[in-house]
């Protein structure tokens, strides 16, 4: 007797569901997302849910990690055994892969052992078993996105397919593929259900995909924010911030800025304001997630305040309850900390940007002519004082350190440099920077 490897919901599902070879994919393309076959298509969902999270992965990755990504065919080969063997979902049982495993052995596969164990064969067999559940359900969505893409789907349907979605995501099994629907569903729903997985904690090391996605879905929320006026609203920037006319998305637009006398007006009134900026503590930590989630975070932010004007305590408060709402687990943080932390990284990262723009000036009595040339020389005076205070309150210190570097022939420049190379004050990784490039 057969030891089925999948429920009889799935051995029994109908052509082309149950093709387990290339060719189902290309039929199901072919045909048209018709009501009947939108159903069939959830049907098959239904079928291929586990009842537990599961760590889908291919029987193949041990033998890939063997082979290190050499060019070989063996892979592809002992693939093409498993469909081969098995090409309908009735035919997925226990003896088919140990007729399997023995074709492997017979081809050298050198991760098969000799001869092959149960319990080794009992892991082929799981495994096989739930990639058909994955590969299934994979194509089962992309029907199902096919049809919400197009708008087919009515109110039920769409209700249906965005909790099979979810509890595909729950479950860990086409994790991609579910996520993609229920974009596709747009808002509420898709959104909603997105919003409920991202701080549900089985979704665990999806969360950041499922985020990404669901940031997407919600631009435009922050675009119109963005656009709108800070009428009553309490600014967090001093006034040399408020006025630059840069955005985070081009680093505040001082590299395609010219050389002239209004524009280094503008970086020192702009370098005084940060230094004016009440800093966050050292040990500050906006989050304890991994760094793509911070990033997510800073395009909450930067969504909501592209510009430093926009930098309200009102518009801060919403990036707070938006991240928040996203997710998002601030140990030990509250509002008024969150926005210390954001207004510190906004004035290092214009400090940063203004001090990469000087950096890059021309220097030197060649570099300009007359009227020019003093300027420029005059500004590598007060920017080195800068530069020098930046450094030692650890706001933008590499950026500072450079441009001191590349200004050494003003002595103001070079006695900064020593200065901040050999205080033993400073943190190391300060005095290492200075140290660098100190002559």
């Amino acid at each position: 007797m057969d030891t089925y490897l999948l429920p009889a919901a799935i051995r029994e599902l109908p052509p082309p569901w149950h093709d387990l070879t290339y060719r189902r994919s290309q039929a199901l393309e072919a045909l048209a997302p018709t009501e009947e076959r939108r159903e069939q298509a959830r049907d098959v969902l239904r079928a291929c849910l586990p009842d537990r999270r599961q760590s889908v992965h291919g029987w193949d990755e041990e033998l890939r990690d063997f082979y290190d990504d050499r060019d070989d065919h063996t892979l592809d080969e002992a693939d093409a055994w498993l469909t081969r063997i098995m090409p309908t979902t009735s035919q997925v049982t226990r003896e088919r892969v140990v007729q399997v495993v023995g074709a492997w052995a017979d081809m050298g596969v050198p991760t098969v052992p000799e001869p092959p164990t149960e319990q080794w064969v009992d892991k082929v067999a799981a495994e096989w078993a739930a990639s058909v559940r994955q590969a299934l359900a994979y194509d089962a969505f992309a029907f199902i996105e096919r049809a919400t893409t197009v708008g087919l789907l009515n109110d039920g349907e769409a209700e249906d397919a965005a909790l099979l979605a979810a509890a595909f995501v729950r479950v860990g099994v086409a994790v991609e593929a579910a996520v993609r629907v229920l974009v596709s569903l747009g808002r509420p729903r898709g959104e909603q259900a997105l919003l409920e997985l991202v701080r549900d904690d089985e979704v665990r090391d999806f969360r950041p995909y499922v985020r990404s996605r669901l940031l997407g879905l919600r631009r435009w929320v922050y675009d119109v924010r963005a656009r709108g006026v800070t009428r009553d609203e309490e600014p967090l920037l001093p006034e040399g911030l408020q006025g630059l006319p840069y955005s985070w998305q081009n680093d505040f637009g001082w590299g395609a800025t010219a050389p002239d006398s209004h524009s280094l007006a503008r970086a020192r009134s702009a370098l005084e304001a940060c230094l004016t900026v009440e800093r966050a503590p050292d040990d500050a930590q906006l989050c304890s997630q991994a760094p793509a989630d911070c990033s997510a975070i800073a395009e909450v932010v930067r969504a909501l305040m592209p510009y430093s004007r926009l930098v309200t305590r009102e518009r801060m408060n919403e990036a707070w309850r938006e991240c928040q709402s996203l997710g998002f687990v601030f140990q030990g943080m509250d509002a008024a900390s969150f926005a210390t932390i954001w207004c510190t990284r906004i004035a290092d990262r214009v400090t940063a940007a203004v001090f990469r723009w000087l950096a890059d000036l021309p220097q030197g009595g060649g570099a300009a002519g007359g009227k020019e040339t003093a300027v420029l020389s005059a500004t590598a005076l007060w920017a080195a004082e800068l530069a020098e205070r930046c450094a030692r309150r650890g706001s933008a210190v590499e950026e500072a350190v450079w441009f001191l570097h590349r200004t050494e022939d003003v002595p103001g420049s070079r006695e900064a440099l020593a200065r901040l190379a050999f205080d033993p004050s400073l943190p190391v990784t300060t005095r290492n920077a200075a140290q660098a490039w100190a002559t």
